[in-house]
């Protein structure tokens, strides 16, 4: 088959033109060290760097959350640290209260130095998150969460949402819990049962801390009262236990004697101690921790209300200080295990979102470097095929340069 020399030369220089192409290609991968800068550089590898590109925006969002959820649980477990150092130090103030050596002028200074810890409970309860949320307002994050009610307490102005994260494809986080749940509760299974004493009591009748010997039984569920009245036989001092469960209440037993100091059994492996002299008429209660006052803001404004009330030189008064002391110290005792388990569980979620955020740190490196390896020129191998490009090109030239003397004009002599 005849080629003519036009042809030739066309296809000679097709052929350049494809090279210089090629080279220019190899040389801005060994400018830019990019391979695939576009889907027609490589169409199965462009549309892999799509898919990874996506997953790798994915994962850099679950490292921003996994670091907003670290700050606020951080935040949230600094809150509770101090919340229990506020809640120790006030019954450090309790405890060294209730002796026949205090006088009013003491009481009063305690009340005075508890209403300060009370300000610092109240303070650390309407605490801002990092983000600027207030942290125990649920899902009303823009809104204090706690308020002073006129008639003691607080008012909660949150609800009982719980904030959450995304910190993986599959898990979320809870970044807070509302208030309602940490100052505002107590755990049944882990709380003490609460003995009160009326404060219309006209005896020196104090009770202590309730004995529990069976946890869990149906009676540690049920609330008690223990009346005083007087023999109708011998006119001594006796006292009943009821079930105020019902109503009207429920006689367990029948009256017993009364005697200074000597445990009074209630039912369900409850018993109680009361000292001192009742009056026939006084009253006493021991209700499930969860059934009363769960407030313990409540419950420092109660004790604050009596230690400010005037006792010295009244026995009778001085025991229904004494009573509400006591009360108040049991009901802080709650709450403190409410607040240390809420607390337990803030530290586990922070270790959750430490873990994952390794695990996710992990994942983001290979997924860079697969990604690296599909759109990366390789050094070597882009030099190496740069150098043979443009030793194929020279050898173009200089053969194509040849071939254009090859004619017989070229050998005629003029």
């Amino acid at each position: 088959m005849r080629i003519s020399t036009s042809s030739m030369y066309q296809n000679t220089i097709n052929n350049m033109d494809n090279q210089q192409s090629t080279l220019a290609q190899l040389q801005q991968q060994a400018s830019t060290q990019i391979r695939v800068a576009t889907a027609a550089d490589d169409p199965l590898g462009a549309a892999q760097a799509v898919q990874l590109s996506a997953a790798g925006s994915v994962l850099a969002q679950f490292a921003s959350n996994q670091s907003a959820a670290t700050s606020v649980l951080q935040s949230e477990d600094t809150t509770l640290s101090g919340v229990s150092q506020t809640l120790q130090a006030i019954l450090t103030q309790l405890n060294g209260l209730g002796t026949g050596s205090d006088n009013d002028s003491n009481r009063q200074a305690a009340a005075q130095a508890l209403q300060g810890l009370r300000d610092q409970l109240m303070s650390l309860a309407n605490t801002q998150d990092p983000l600027g949320n207030y942290m125990f307002s649920g899902f009303q994050g823009g809104t204090a969460p706690f308020s002073n009610s006129s008639n003691g307490g607080v008012t909660y102005n949150g609800d009982m949402g719980t904030r959450q994260i995304q910190i993986s494809s599959t898990t979320s986080v809870a970044t807070a819990d509302n208030g309602a749940s940490v100052f505002l509760s107590v755990l049944p299974g882990l709380s003490d049962p609460v003995a009160a004493g009326a404060s219309t009591n006209a005896g020196t009748g104090v009770i202590g801390a309730v004995s529990v010997s069976t946890t869990g039984s149906a009676g540690s569920n049920t609330p008690y009262s223990i009346t005083f009245l007087a023999d109708p036989t011998t006119g001594a001092l006796d006292y009943q236990v009821n079930d105020t469960s019902t109503n009207p209440p429920t006689a367990v037993g029948t009256p017993q004697a009364y005697t200074d100091g000597q445990a009074i059994t209630l039912s369900g492996g409850e018993s109680v101690t009361i000292t001192g002299t009742p009056q026939v008429g006084d009253s006493f209660t021991v209700t499930p921790a969860a059934q009363g006052n769960t407030d313990v803001f409540q419950t420092i404004d109660s004790v604050i209300a009596a230690l400010k009330n005037p006792a010295q030189g009244n026995p009778a008064a001085l025991a229904t200080i004494e009573n509400a002391i006591n009360t108040a110290h049991t009901q802080i005792d709650n709450t403190m295990t409410n607040v240390a388990t809420v607390h337990a569980s803030v530290g586990g979620r922070e270790q959750q979102v430490t873990a994952l955020g390794q695990a996710n740190t992990k994942e983001a490196l290979q997924n860079t470097t697969v990604l690296s390896s599909i759109i990366q020129a390789d050094p070597a191998t882009v030099f190496s095929q740069l150098t043979l490009q443009e030793s194929m090109l020279s050898a173009t030239e200089t053969t194509f340069a040849s071939t254009q003397k090859l004619s017989l004009f070229s050998v005629i002599q003029p």
